[in-house]
């Protein structure tokens, strides 16, 4: 039997309607502008220093010395050999960014119901509503670009996952594969981490099914079958993995051998993030609303209210100018629910929760359980220390759970589910068409669910509610108990301009499919109706905080930093030191310079122990010890200035004195008070194996001295002289694995010293002594990376043509 080519048109009219649509959103990128992202202008200062050294070499660094002292780049973009299935992930993302990841959005969940066998009409609906919640549009306004990445795979994962148990083995095979593969590309394990849990619920409610069908053997094959295509996956980002698995027991997010807090109060005990620091952002229970009314508790920190707003007064009589008063109007802050930031509603739509409600009444069996399910276990773990009992369980039992903060983000799952099973809704709404009655009834007790509950808002907001917010008590300490009435006021009127605004989407979603069941209206029509207003509905909440307004010239996000005096003066020196900026932001100073600074949420654990103990208390032995000869602070004027700091130990010293000490708290601490310049200490640890013959004294003559003559990102070398044997410190961050060291071409080992630096014995006479980066795990991954993507090539090779003679022989 041919195949009909008219079969795949409507699906290909549907990848232009996509791309179009994803262009016309971000509609400046056809101009040559860029999305401004914060989070992306603080990366481009972090990796500023690979990139340039890709540039001149043609190589790859996998260390940086621009940031935090000096760190691995595996979490800043490093590039890996025969990483295949990247290069698959930039040919899909071939959009300028950030339409690309609009565009993975809308086609992935596009797969995710075709798969599920919806009608691509139907399909394209689920497809905007998941694209466009605005969620998915913030994170790619602020920069949270691997987090989007992410998401946007997690419905090409399910669509895999769904055709092994559809017994589709050899399709549903690949495309988990490829799928998986894909989104640990994206590299946010987070994310993939809560697609995990999504997982797990879809796969026990198709272990209850197949109980209760007599189909454990299929489902048990389906399992082992894609547990093959998930190590597949893995081997196909091997590089990457492994990186980040051995980079992961040096980060912040691994278990501290200190027992005390930089303020000597004793630390509580985990293999993981602090749990305030887990909790902070966690959503309110109330707030759940803000899915199904949008500013339901103010929107975001920073609301546009208008001139006509309450606001705009206080500021007036404040006396504020017109223009001062226009300008703080549109960043009022009008969220008053209980996280420190938010930068908009977690808003799903109107009339996809009003049709999600529709569907809880009319879809029945594994789909409609294992989608509830999800949504609900995403709502109640996104409440975070606001259901503290449920939270307190999966950070001290779940494994992983406690290397991940901001537990909120876990609503991406909801996110996903309520509107696939908004679209189920309406395939039973058009299919099941002898159950008329049922869906009078089920339209009816939606209206009044969703409707009811809208009406309540807006009638009795004054009584449920106070519309405090938790910085409202510092707004009147600075300004007055009648501003802060004035902000109450607007986000009373905010509430109910958005309450009436859902009450009017939900009463027209439900007279679209009224007139449907009463045949006024036929099936096209009323995808058309709900289209137009999902989209109303959405992209009208979207462009309240992503819009043509967050685009800059594409030279500003290139470019995102500019030469200030105080950075030409310290280019002009052309030795090897650090600098120190309290002045410029968290990543600025590492686009020009080598920097304590730096802005990365996993930087390593013993550099941040340091930086609270010592560096942020401006501890002159620790900057000394770092070589930090430039410390740019605010003058006597309030003015930026760089001091020069000429009492820096240099890139390498020798020390008299060489002492052991019983514990890490001991270590960390002796630095308040340790001269750096004679003195170095140590714990034990592993290296520590590689030296028998330490000792507690070294003579140090006159003329013994250790010179830096070569360096780069990942390559350091020095020249020493000394008659008598020495120990040498050096102004490096230590990291067990990757450097190599050398001593006349011979190699040795170094161990760590004042609890972050590298040091390490040398022989009387004169010596050249290398480091060198090259760590191990990259080669290891990349040879697996090879021969898992040769595998892959030859799998799918194989099952495509075998899909191809399955379906002509059909």
């Amino acid at each position: 039997m041919q195949l009909s080519t008219k079969k795949y048109l409507p699906h290909v009219f549907v990848l232009l309607g996509f791309i179009i649509i994803s262009l016309a959103y971000f509609s400046p990128v056809l101009q040559g502008k860029a999305i401004y992202q914060n989070d992306i202008v603080q990366y481009i200062g972090m990796s500023k220093q690979q990139t340039d050294f890709k540039a001149e070499t043609g190589a790859e660094t996998y260390w940086t010395n621009a940031a935090f002292g000096g760190m691995p780049t595996y979490q800043l973009g490093a590039r890996y050999p025969h990483n295949y299935i990247k290069k698959l992930d930039l040919a899909l993302r071939f959009l300028p960014r950030p339409a690309d990841y609009l565009f993975l959005y809308l086609l992935s969940f596009y797969v995710f119901l075709i798969v599920l066998k919806v009608d691509y009409k139907l399909a394209v609906l689920g497809a905007l509503a998941f694209g466009f919640s605005t969620y998915l549009i913030i994170i790619l306004g602020v920069g949270h670009n691997s987090k989007a990445h992410a998401i946007a795979y997690m419905p090409l994962v399910l669509s895999g996952i769904l055709l092994v148990f559809q017994k589709r083995y050899v399709l549903g095979f690949l495309l988990t594969t490829i799928a998986m593969g894909l989104e640990l590309v994206a590299n946010h394990f987070q994310m993939t981490y809560y697609l995990m849990f999504l997982v797990i619920v879809l796969g026990i409610a198709y272990l209850v099914d197949a109980f209760r069908k007599h189909m454990l053997s299929h489902y048990f094959k389906s399992i082992g079958i894609l547990i093959a295509a998930v190590v597949l996956s893995i081997a196909l980002n091997a590089t990457n993995f492994l990186a980040t698995q051995e980079y992961v027991k040096e980060s912040k997010r691994s278990k501290s051998e200190l027992t005390i807090n930089s303020d000597g109060t004793p630390k509580e005990e985990t293999s993981g993030l602090d749990r305030d620091y887990i909790t902070q952002f966690s959503y309110g229970i109330v707030e759940t609303f803000n899915l199904f009314i949008p500013r339901f508790m103010g929107g975001g920190n920073s609301e546009d209210v208008g001139r006509d707003s309450a606001t705009y007064e206080a500021y007036r009589k404040l006396g504020a100018t017109t223009t001062q008063a226009a300008q703080e109007a549109k960043r009022a802050p009008m969220y008053w629910g209980k996280q420190p930031i938010v930068e908009a509603p977690a808003y799903v739509g109107a009339v996809i929760l009003f049709l999600f409600v529709f569907a809880l009444f009319l879809v029945k069996g594994r789909l409609k359980w294992w989608l509830v399910g999800g949504t609900l276990f995403s709502l109640l773990l996104s409440y975070g220390k606001n259901l503290g009992f449920l939270t307190d369980i999966f950070i001290d039992h779940i494994p992983l759970y406690n290397k991940f903060r901001a537990v909120s983000s876990i609503q991406v799952i909801l996110e996903l589910c309520i509107p696939a099973l908004a679209v189920f809704g309406l395939v039973k709404l058009f299919n099941d068409f002898n159950k008329k009655e049922d869906k009078l009834k089920a339209l009816k007790l939606s209206v009044i669910i969703t409707g009811g509950l809208t009406l309540i808002f807006i009638l009795f907001k004054s009584s449920l509610f106070d519309f405090v917010g938790i910085n409202d008590g510092l707004y009147r300490q600075n300004y007055g108990q009648d501003f802060v009435d004035a902000l109450k006021t607007d986000r009373k009127s905010i509430f109910a301009q958005d309450a009436i605004r859902t009450l009017v989407l939900v009463l027209l979603s439900a007279g679209i499919i009224y007139c449907f069941l009463k045949e006024k209206l036929k099936e096209q029509w009323v995808v058309v109706a709900l289209g137009v207003l999902i989209l109303f509905d959405l992209v009208g909440v979207d462009r309240r905080y992503v819009n043509n307004e967050n685009f800059v010239a594409g030279v500003k996000m290139s470019k995102p930093f500019q030469e200030t005096e105080i950075d030409k003066y310290i280019l002009k020196d052309t030795t090897h030191f650090r600098v120190f900026d309290m002045v410029s932001g968290p990543s600025k100073p590492s686009y020009f310079h080598n920097s304590l600074n730096g802005y990365n949420a996993a930087e390593l654990r013993r550099y941040r122990e340091v930086f609270d103990f010592h560096i942020a208390q401006n501890n002159i032995n620790v900057f000394n010890m770092l070589n930090t000869k430039y410390i740019v602070a605010q003058d006597e004027n309030g003015d930026a200035f760089p001091y020069m700091n000429d009492q820096v130990n240099g890139n390498a010293w020798f020390v008299n004195d060489l002492e052991k000490v019983e514990s890490a708290n001991s270590e960390i601490t002796i630095l308040g008070e340790l001269d750096t310049k004679a003195k170095a200490v140590y714990t034990n640890h592993e290296a520590l194996s590689s030296f028998q013959n330490l000792k507690n004294k070294y003579d140090i003559d006159s003329l013994a001295v250790i010179r830096l003559i070569k360096h780069a990102p990942n390559y350091l070398k020095y020249q020493s002289t000394n008659k008598n044997d020495g120990f040498a410190v050096f102004s490096e961050i230590y990291y067990p694995k990757g450097w190599k060291t050398y001593i006349d071409g011979k190699e040795t080992s170094h161990m760590r010293v004042n609890y972050i630096l590298r040091g390490m014995p040398i022989p009387a006479g004169n010596h050249t002594i290398e480091f060198k980066f090259d760590p191990e795990v990259v080669k290891t991954g990349s040879s697996i990376a090879l021969a898992s993507s040769i595998m892959l090539g030859v799998l799918l090779l194989a099952g495509l043509f075998y899909e191809f003679k399955k379906t002509k022989g059909v």
